[in-house]
């Protein structure tokens, strides 16, 4: 009888784990989901209005969703963080990552955008092994050089690569990757103070770059910007919980969506479609970044590459 229960408790035990994975599962594609619709809302949104704006007004409406979150906890764990100085970095790679997307996304394909972004997860592996010590073996270095590879491929080795838009896209990448490293370096910080100072960082950055750059809107389009950063934040949320129920190395292959989502977005918004240069491009940067995940899997020396709270949108 008890070997009975005994078995019966496990099978429990496993049925509770497995709907936990699902529901992670769920929550991440949920997450994804809405920051591709949020990029797509952003693409649309700096056609009227200038990046400035768009920050400062979405900053504002992520506290729609952040303002209960704070009063739930200390004013103290806002101003009393560790590593003061990686809390300000991340703070101005986080605002430059978010900035220079929508700056990427007003002139190139929200796909071709997407691409650049994708290879952040490459960058962090590089980045890794210089700015946090951990050990990466010779097939994920090769794996890093074709995703460096795809990246080229993507921005179209010509004088095209020396545009605007394409290096706003390219430099928000890094900052993005950068972001990433900088979160692993804040384990110990609540999502909440990352958001928080992340959103803070942007409301400032945007207030500035409106200055004499400031249109004005109707009811609706007030909305929509708002509307821009309660998307946001709560794409972080539905991330933050996935990280919580399921593995990361589970769900770290799923941001992949993201770009199956910008190539839907772009072509029923905005009738773009990414050209086969771009596509190629993007197939090698999500081969290389997958293989990344692997082999970080099977060595078990470098923690999976999805951190809390970080994301370009």
């Amino acid at each position: 009888m008890a070997e009975r229960q005994n078995i019966m408790n496990k099978r429990a035990a496993y049925a509770v784990g497995g709907n936990a994975v699902f529901i992670g599962v769920s929550l991440m594609l949920l997450g994804d989901f809405m920051f591709a619709l949020n990029d797509a809302m952003g693409k649309w949104l700096v056609a009227s209005f200038s990046v400035g704006q768009v920050l400062f007004i979405r900053s504002l409406g992520a506290f729609f969703v952040l303002g209960p979150m704070l009063m739930r906890q200390p004013p103290a764990s806002l101003y009393k963080v560790e590593k003061p100085q990686w809390q300000l970095a991340r703070v101005v790679l986080a605002t430059a990552d978010t900035g220079l997307f929508y700056a990427a996304v007003a002139y190139l394909p929200l796909a071709d955008v997407m691409t650049f972004y994708m290879a952040g997860p490459i960058y962090v592996a590089a980045l890794s092994h210089f700015l946090l010590g951990e050990r990466i073996g010779w097939r994920r270095w090769l794996a890093v050089l074709i995703g460096f590879i795809g990246v080229v491929i993507a921005l179209r080795p010509s004088s095209a690569m020396l545009t605007w838009p394409s290096i706003f896209g390219l430099i928000g990448s890094l900052s993005f990757a950068l972001t990433l490293v900088s979160g692993r370096m804040l384990r110990s910080t609540s999502d909440t103070t990352l958001v928080t100072w992340q959103t803070l960082g942007c409301l400032v950055a945007g207030a500035f770059l409106s200055i004499g750059a400031w249109s004005p809107f109707n009811t609706g389009e007030l909305f929509a910007l708002l509307l821009l950063g309660v998307v946001a934040c709560a794409a972080h949320l539905l991330i933050t919980r996935s990280l919580k129920l399921a593995p990361a190395s589970m769900l770290a292959p799923l941001q992949y969506t993201l770009l199956l989502w910008a190539i839907l977005f772009g072509w029923m918004f905005f009738g773009d479609f990414p050209d086969i240069q771009t596509l190629i491009g993007a197939a090698v940067i999500v081969l290389a970044g997958l293989f990344i995940f692997h082999r970080g899997n099977v060595k078990q020396d470098v923690e999976p590459l999805v951190p809390k709270n970080s994301s370009h949108g």
